[in-house]
């Protein structure tokens, strides 16, 4: 093997005969070190499949860290298009996997709030997703409401969604904010109210699934876009919910593997316990099997979700998930919003490729109200 290796560099030198090495342009180095990785590549490729995996990555890096120096781009530092704001704990459901649990009641005062939503809306924020905890819970969710107004009126964003369980929200509410909001998620998990009671995900003897076609109904007839959320888990693993998302007909389906977070839903300090709820990447693989038709359907396993969203949390803190559990930043009203995002672990690669970037201002859906 060997051998072979060093017959393929002494081809390469015999290319570079009679070149003027120092003169030679640094993209011209750059090709040619790619030259030399991609046969090395190609010669181990059949024989130690580990090694060709690094080699791949040795090549994208180049690729990468070739294009940074051309445009000034730092990998560490990302743009925060699409930002999901925690601004609550608190909620009236159990659910038994939530992996942003009521570990503190704090709420950042609305001033404060608008004033870090301006800081990000400077930073290049197209998009704020609000959410809990439940985010109606907050004085009724007349708090959330003005948040939702100011970042639409005011800082005139391209998108304002939130994400709900859906069981406090009334028409009131979409008669004095609906208009400013693009898009309504609602949490469904299961079409069985006895499932949905396994999962925790209900509240006294409130029927879950009349609140939710009822708020569907109030987003159709207040222009509101809507979404359906649904987290894959063993209660639900082997449920066909396709006629009843055919029914709602939501924009998107955003359909997630459950996610074990330590410290949140899995650990010695954890409010909830997740681990009888997870499942294998081979039963998610068979639900989204089940589910392949319905065209509006995203799906998210564990790798794609795990780093691919930009959170605050209550104190306006990105938090980090690269390593399994929630590790914050410095608050974006501390320290700003640059200084904060290096620390937010945040991949926006994958962001990306799960679809993170679509259609997302209700302005531009040409939906049939």
């Amino acid at each position: 093997m060997s051998a072979i290796i060093f017959n393929e560099c002494r081809r390469l030198e015999e290319h570079l005969k009679g070149e003027k090495m120092f003169e030679i342009p640094i993209t011209s180095l750059t090709f040619l070190l790619q030259l030399c990785l991609r046969k090395v590549f190609y010669i181990l490729r059949s024989s130690i499949g580990e090694f060709v995996v690094v080699m791949h990555g040795a090549l994208k890096a180049i690729r990468t860290k070739s294009t940074e120096a051309q445009h000034g781009e730092e990998s560490n530092n990302p743009e925060p298009t699409s930002v999901n704001y925690h601004f609550t704990r608190q909620c009236n459901y159990k659910c038994g996997f939530c992996f942003h649990t009521a570990r503190t009641s704090f709420v950042l005062p609305l001033e404060e709030a608008k004033r870090g939503l301006q800081l990000l809306k400077d930073a290049g924020m197209e998009k704020i997703n609000f959410s809990g905890g439940e985010p109606f819970l907050h004085q009724r969710g007349d708090f959330l409401g003005k948040l939702v107004q100011f970042s639409k009126e005011d800082l005139q964003l391209a998108s304002v969604s939130i994400v709900s369980n859906g069981s406090l929200i009334t028409e009131n509410w979409f008669k004095k904010y609906g208009e400013y909001l693009d898009i309504l998620a609602i949490s469904c998990d299961s079409f069985d109210e006895e499932t949905n009671a396994h999962i925790g995900r209900g509240s006294g003897k409130k029927s879950h699934l009349k609140n939710l076609y009822k708020v569907q109904s109030w987003c159709k007839k207040y222009k509101v876009a809507f979404k359906l959320n649904t987290v894959v888990n063993f209660y639900n693993v082997q449920e066909d919910m396709s006629e009843h998302i055919r029914e709602l007909a939501p924009i998107r389906w955003k359909v997630f593997q459950c996610l074990v977070i330590d410290g949140e839903n899995a650990g010695e300090n954890a409010l909830r316990e997740a681990e009888k709820f997870v499942i294998s990447d081979e039963e998610f693989h068979q639900f989204l099997e089940r589910h392949k038709d319905i065209e509006y359907l995203v799906p998210e396993s564990n790798q794609k979700m795990r780093n691919s969203y930009l959170i605050l949390d209550e104190y306006m803190r990105f938090l980090d998930c690269r390593d399994g559990k929630k590790d914050p930043s410095k608050s974006i009203l501390d320290v700003g919003v640059q200084d904060a995002i290096q620390f937010s672990g945040f991949d926006e690669k994958m962001f990306l490729k799960r679809g993170g970037r679509y259609i997302w201002s209700k302005a531009d859906m040409r939906l049939e109200w």
